[in-house]
């Protein structure tokens, strides 16, 4: 009997198995369907009549307010009608009116047509003066120029038209970088603008050989997303394992460049950033210089480096602006920093509650009156402490600038001291907890300080358990962690591990930049001597 009724349950579960698995092919092949019939639909080739063209991308857009339609007629014999489309807000109408609606209604009519085909021809390359126009043969691009805050041209009895670029300039403007300021260097910083941050980069590496790759992702969205790389410099293996996870993107939306980032990132189950961002051009223009590869998206400042080391979040721009022995000083405080934020409260809790005798006698005395009337354990403390001090933080940062830095440092003060004049926390945690969380806002990248903070409360917790020996074996975890991540093929720890002797002159040190003459070996394989630039092939002679 018990035999059967687990035969029975078994035939239910495969049978429910089976019924699921149905039902995704189901959902996947109608999916399918669906997006083949969309793209059909916006494939179609241009219909020749306006009205029915204007007809057909309204019904495409439903009918939307901010869609304009301006209907022109050209010609002195031969009235011919001209539809102008675009989306209001989008474009420069004063631009519209300068260079494209003005130069039809009256410079059009001096010109000289000979027949009605070459009529497209005459208003493309003699009346327009614009630079940037394209012709468009389908009602996809047609629409997805559209959206993009472009002006579509269609004339009455031709299948073809014309996307023009006058893109309104309304937006941020360069400034200062708001995350990585530096006292000696470039003030200048990424905008939301991807053609601007480009330019930012072009105009710091003057090369022939700086390559720009476009491509649209997002099925809703269409957001334009760039890599830029230099030729004969850049890590072949790393460029194409970057298109081609950038190609099996299939997401509705991209608004930010960590959806990015989350989707091409190596899968490693690791609270480690895998990629470097950054909002600075000159970053990014370095690293373009050691062959690595720069993502940048449209709508964000935040520009994505592959391959990211573990040992280049710990190094700043201002770097190599300073002098190389002040350099290596501050790279070694960066690095006392991050074991001071992932150590420093799980090495109290564990001495002062295991190991004792490692503490002076003094010391010991003072710190037992101090805990003489607080009801928790040292771990309760710290946590109770660190946690506060997250909230505090996070809290600074989403209240109104003005008010924020001052609620996040009154209310550090104010809650530490009421604490311990309650009784509730000794004063040796609040100043562990102070030094811990200053050196964590010494680390230069944002990403790497959040990570560590996390780690930290892990260490904790083995320290309150098992003491120096918890510590012990989980910091020999985490280095076994960090060796096996990989960032796009590149090893996270190199050039620790595997070691390599040349790297290590601009790793933990900073050497003087006489000495910088190769790049990155396990990075760059090709092209090592930076005094050697790749030269653009001759053409061939035929």
């Amino acid at each position: 009997m018990l035999i059967e009724n687990i035969r029975s349950i078994r035939r239910i579960k495969k049978g429910e198995i089976m019924r699921r698995r149905i039902q995704k092919l189901t959902k996947k092949k109608t999916k399918d369907l669906n997006s083949k019939a969309l793209d059909q639909k916006q494939k179609k080739s241009i219909i020749s009549s306006l009205e029915e063209s204007i007809k057909y991308i309204n019904e495409t857009l439903g009918n939307s307010d901010d869609f304009i339609v301006r209907k022109i007629r050209i010609g002195k014999e031969e009235q011919i009608n001209i539809g102008i489309f675009y989306i209001d807000g989008l474009v420069d109408t004063q631009k519209i009116n300068d260079f494209v609606i003005e130069p039809l209604m009256f410079d059009f009519q001096d010109k000289n047509i000979h027949s009605k085909h070459d009529l497209l021809t005459v208003i493309k390359d003699s009346t327009i003066s614009v630079g940037d126009i394209e012709d468009v043969t389908d009602y996809g691009s047609l629409l997805s120029s559209l959206a993009s805050g472009q002006i579509i041209i269609l004339v009455d009895g031709f299948t073809k038209g014309f996307t023009i670029g006058l893109t309104n300039e309304n937006y941020r403007g360069v400034t200062e970088p708001s995350q990585e300021t530096v006292v000696r260097g470039p003030k200048e910083g990424f905008t939301e603008t991807l053609r601007t941050n480009t330019a930012l980069i072009r105009r710091k590496i003057n090369s022939p050989n700086l390559r720009v790759e476009t491509r649209k992702i997002g099925e809703v969205t269409q957001t334009q997303v760039s890599i830029m790389y230099i030729r004969g410099i850049v890590n072949e293996k790393v460029l194409e394992e970057v298109r081609t996870r950038l190609s099996k993107i299939n997401i509705d939306g991209l608004l930010e460049s960590n959806y990015i980032e989350e989707l091409i990132q190596d899968k490693t189950f690791s609270p480690f950033p895998t990629m470097y961002n950054t909002e600075r051009p000159d970053v990014v223009s370095a690293c373009l210089l050691e062959g690595r590869v720069a993502i940048l998206v449209n709508g964000t400042p935040f520009v994505l480096l592959v391959p990211s080391l573990f040992i280049q979040f710990f190094q700043a721009a201002e770097d190599h602006y300073q002098r190389w022995d002040f350099s290596t000083f501050i790279r070694f405080l960066r690095i006392a920093c991050f074991f001071i934020t992932l150590l420093a409260p799980s090495l109290f809790i564990a001495i002062t509650t295991y190991h004792q005798e490692m503490i002076p006698t003094q010391l010991l005395i003072s710190l037992a009156a101090q805990r003489e009337g607080v009801p928790f354990p040292a771990f309760i403390e710290a946590l109770l402490m660190e946690i506060t001090f997250e909230i505090l933080r996070e809290g600074g940062i989403r209240m109104p600038k003005a008010v924020g830095q001052a609620i996040s440092i009154v209310g550090t003060l104010v809650i530490g001291t009421a604490a311990v004049e309650a009784g509730f926390i000794s004063a040796a945690m609040v100043i562990i907890v102070a030094i811990t969380a200053i050196a964590s806002f010494v680390i230069p990248a944002h990403n790497m300080s959040i990570s560590i903070r996390l780690i930290r409360f892990l260490f904790m917790g083995l320290a309150a358990s098992f003491g120096l020996f918890g510590i012990t074996a989980a910091f020999i975890g985490l280095i076994l962690h960090l060796c096996s991540i990989r960032s796009f093929g590149i090893p996270y720890m190199s050039p620790f591990g595997p070691y390599n002797v040349q790297d290590q002159k601009d790793s933990l040190f900073r050497l003087p930049l006489w000495r910088l003459s190769t790049r990155p070996r396990l990075i760059n394989q090709q092209n090592i001597n930076r005094e050697q630039s790749p030269s653009p092939k001759p053409p061939s002679k035929k």
